[in-house]
């Protein structure tokens, strides 16, 4: 295999400056709702915002991953770049509503960063070296959203539309890295792109049609959905539990980041060798119903902070089974396969923070650490998903088939 050390450093910066830009607007974004609608209920448009965005993904995610198949990762990767770049310039200076939420309707219908950065590795990786960087591309992502809310908060102390101003020249940095640097990795397949590949529902029908992949992409869709739970109640929980100040909250929060991007930076390749990929998934989810339970009855709030590198651990099973779920296609399809991957988090996106926050409702006054309890239901639903998904699973490195 060729040398991809240069390449990868491309994908990896680029994440992370994605991560970054989407990030650093989170602290103003509820100020400048509030100045564009002329209304106090900030987090109603939120909700919209976010609903539209992941709903558009959600739709068109496959396409573009299908359309990588055959176009190439490189043009729509530009196009998802090009696409993040004009939202966040239409979010700097736009002066109605409606404007805000035509960006954030381009931004989620070019949205592919992530899949066909996944794909891309997916092409220049060996097996045995796929959930590793993985690992690494979860970790920048990481480390993007750790240095995005600070940055944004303090470009938001001198105006609330700088942040998005800084959002929109970090993506179009990232454009041009990508343009005059990354080399493509797949060539274009020469022949006509079929009319049902544009169709947003086909790549949809193409999981069901296919054995084995649409356990997989449950898997997924579960994985993200769990994780709204805590963008959703966290700084609920906090203020609500152990009457956290927003200092502490965001205390709490940069501390489970840094856990989580050594974490996903360093272990989700030995991992992966010692346990197998179905080992470090079961292992990631023993992790997180541990650190849950902790959280659900604990009174005081330096117990979160002791538990926090547990919680992180959670995150060595994701990586291990997206390398894994790369081997249920073949290298024809992979943008394919992360599109519907990248949709099936999308989706979770949209539903996630609806049915976490309507559950927090119900028991935030009479114990809400009961809230990480339903998220401890919902991983033991995922593991007879995980076994049976990868029950067939060829692990070539060994010559080996893993059974259930």
């Amino acid at each position: 295999m060729p040398n991809t050390r240069r390449p990868l450093i491309v994908i990896y910066f680029a994440l992370c400056l994605d991560a970054v830009g989407v990030s650093l607007v989170f602290p103003i974004l509820p100020r400048l709702l509030a100045e564009v609608t002329q209304d106090g209920n900030a987090a109603f448009y939120i909700g919209i915002m976010t609903s539209l965005y992941a709903v558009m993904q959600f739709i068109f995610a496959p396409v573009l991953g299908a359309l990588s198949d055959h176009l190439g990762r490189r043009p729509i990767l530009l196009l998802s770049l090009a696409g993040a770049a004009i939202n966040y310039l239409i979010m700097a200076f736009a002066p109605h509503l409606w404007m805000l939420l035509l960006g954030r309707l381009i931004a989620g219908l070019t949205s592919a960063n992530a899949a066909v950065a996944s794909a891309y590795i997916t092409d220049i990786s060996a097996e045995n070296d796929r959930a590793r960087r993985f690992g690494l591309m979860n970790a920048m992502f990481g480390a993007g959203f750790i240095i995005g809310p600070v940055l944004g908060g303090v470009l938001g102390d001198y105006w609330v539309r700088l942040p998005f101003i800084a959002a929109a020249i970090l993506n179009g940095y990232n454009f041009l890295l990508a343009f005059f640097i990354l080399p493509e990795t797949r060539a274009k397949t020469g022949q006509k792109i079929a009319l049902g590949t544009l169709n947003p529902l086909s790549p949809l029908r193409w999981v069901f049609s296919m054995a084995g992949l649409l356990p997989v992409v449950l898997v997924f869709f579960l994985l993200s959905g769990m994780g709204e739970a805590y963008g959703t109640c966290w700084a609920l929980w906090g203020a609500d539990t152990f009457q956290w100040n927003g200092l502490w909250i965001g205390l709490s929060l940069g501390m489970f980041g840094i856990c989580q991007t050594l974490v996903q930076a360093f272990l989700p390749g030995p991992a992966t060798r010692f346990l197998g990929e179905r080992g470090a998934v079961i292992a990631g989810i023993c992790c997180a119903c541990l650190a849950l339970v902790v959280m659900a009855f604990a009174r005081q709030g330096w117990i979160i902070f002791a538990i926090m590198p547990v919680f992180a651990l959670a995150s060595i099973g994701t990586p291990a089974f997206q390398a894994l779920a790369t081997r249920k296609v073949d290298a024809a399809r992979q943008g394919q396969l992360q599109g519907v991957l990248t949709s099936a988090v999308s989706l979770a996106t949209v539903i996630g923070p609806l049915a976490f926050s309507a559950f927090y409702m119900l028991v935030q006054k009479t114990w809400p650490g009961a809230i990480w309890l339903s998220v401890v239901g919902l991983y033991v639903l995922a593991v007879p998903l995980v076994i049976f998904s990868t029950r067939k699973a060829t692990t070539r490195q060994t010559g080996q088939t893993e059974t259930a």
